[in-house]
C-alpha cells in the first residue's frame, strides 16, 4: 500500500513531466495536490478491502457469510451446554421437595445454570438429579464434573448441588476462521448429488447439525447412511427425521438412504499437570478442566483423539509447564460411525 507521500510525490513528478515545472512547497497547488493524495490513499485503502472480500480466503464478517451462503453454508448460532444438576438434603426429607424449573446454580466463576423441568426430591430420600442448561449460550457454559457447587436461589430443604457428569455441547457463535475452512473444503469437495460429500452437506444445512459423516454402501450397494450429531451430542429424534425428510426428498433415485445416531464411545482422561511456581495450582487445574471438556463436543464425529491434540490444549493454558497423561495411553482411532465423548476427567498434579 503506497503512503500518501509517494502518492503526493508520483503526483509531482507527473505535473513536472507534463508542465515541464515542479511546484514549490508551500504553494497552493502544493497543498491541493497533497490533499488529493490523501484522498487517493483512502480510494486505494477501500479497493484493497473490496478485493479482500471477494474472495472466500480473505472475507471476514457478512462478507464471508455471503460466500458461506454461495456454497449452501451458514455461519452456526451460539449454542448452550447441557448436562444435569444434582441437589442433595443434608437430611432425609419427610415431605416431598419440589424443586421449580428455573432453579440457578453456578460454578465459583459465577457461570450460571438452570434447571429445564420441575424435579421432586422424594420423602426420605436424599438427592435428585435434573435436567440443566447454562443460562447464556456459548463455550463458557461447559463444565467439568463437580465443579458447579453454588446454590444461588436455595429451594427449601435442598442444601447442596453439583453437577455429576460434565455440561456439554455449548459453543459460541462460529468464528471466521471455522466458517472460512468449511466454505472453502465444499470447494475441495464438491457435491454432486450422489457423492458423500453432497449427503453430508445436505445434512449440515438444518439449523443445529454440527457434523455429519456419510457411509456408503452401509446396507448394500445402493444405500447410503449418515450420521448426524449436535453440539452436545446425540440429535433429537425431531432433528433426524427433518434431515431424513430432506435427503429423502433430494436423493437420487433407487439410492436407499437412511439418518442415524452415533454410537458414544466414552473416552476417560486422566492427566497429571505440572504449573509454574507461581501459578497456584488449583487455578490451574479448573482451566486445564475447561480446556478439554470444551475439545468434546458433537463436532468430533468421526475423528479420532490424538494425545497431541489434547496435550497441545493443555499447553495452552497459561501457567502450565508439563504433562503426563494416565488415561487414555494412546490415540483412539476415528470411525464414521462414531462419537468419542467425555467420560471422567481427572487432573492431579505432578509429582503430588
Amino acid at each position: 500500500m503506497r503512503s500518501i507521500e509517494e502518492i503526493y510525490q508520483a503526483m509531482l513528478e507527473t505535473i513536472s513531466e507534463l508542465s515541464g515545472f515542479s511546484p514549490a512547497e508551500d504553494c497552493d497547488l502544493a497543498v491541493r495536490l497533497y490533499a488529493a493524495a490523501a484522498q487517493v490513499q483512502a480510494l486505494e485503502l477501500q479497493a484493497d478491502w473490496v478485493l479482500d472480500q471477494s474472495f472466500p480466503q480473505t472475507a471476514q464478517g457478512v462478507y464471508l457469510e455471503r460466500h458461506a451462503a454461495m456454497r449452501g453454508l451458514s455461519r452456526t448460532n451460539a449454542t448452550r451446554a447441557v448436562g444435569t444438576l444434582r441437589f442433595s438434603a443434608q437430611t432425609a426429607p419427610t415431605a416431598d421437595l419440589t424443586i421449580p424449573a428455573g432453579s440457578v446454580c453456578m460454578t465459583e466463576s459465577e457461570v450460571r445454570f438452570q434447571t429445564t423441568q420441575t424435579a421432586i426430591l422424594s420423602k426420605g430420600g436424599t438427592s435428585v438429579d435434573v435436567p440443566a442448561e447454562a443460562v447464556e449460550a456459548g463455550a463458557s457454559g461447559n463444565a467439568a464434573p463437580g465443579t458447579i457447587r453454588i446454590l444461588t436461589v436455595c429451594p427449601v430443604g435442598i442444601t447442596s448441588c453439583t453437577n455429576p457428569a460434565a455440561f456439554t455441547g455449548g459453543s459460541d457463535d462460529e468464528s471466521d476462521e471455522s466458517l472460512r475452512a468449511r466454505v472453502l473444503e465444499s470447494y475441495q469437495r464438491l457435491p454432486n448429488g450422489a457423492n458423500a460429500a453432497w449427503y453430508e452437506q445436505t445434512a449440515m444445512g438444518h439449523e443445529g447439525v454440527a457434523a455429519a459423516r456419510a457411509v456408503g454402501r452401509a446396507r448394500g450397494i445402493g444405500t447410503v447412511d449418515v450420521y448426524i450429531t449436535t453440539e452436545a451430542g446425540v440429535p433429537s429424534e425431531e432433528l433426524v427425521e427433518a434431515v431424513r425428510a430432506d435427503l429423502q426428498e433430494k436423493r437420487e433415485i433407487a439410492v436407499d438412504v437412511s439418518v442415524c445416531v452415533p454410537t458414544q464411545k466414552t473416552v476417560n482422561v486422566a492427566v497429571a499437570v505440572q504449573s509454574a511456581d507461581n501459578v497456584e495450582f488449583q487455578t490451574v487445574k479448573a482451566e486445564v478442566e475447561s480446556a478439554l471438556t470444551n475439545f468434546f463436543s458433537g463436532k468430533l464425529l468421526g475423528q479420532p483423539i490424538l494425545l497431541a491434540e489434547l496435550g497441545n490444549r493443555i499447553y495452552q493454558v497459561n501457567g502450565v509447564e508439563n504433562y503426563r497423561f494416565s488415561a487414555p495411553t494412546a490415540d483412539v482411532a476415528g470411525d464414521s460411525k462414531v462419537l468419542p465423548v467425555l467420560g471422567t476427567l481427572t487432573v492431579t498434579e505432578m509429582g503430588a
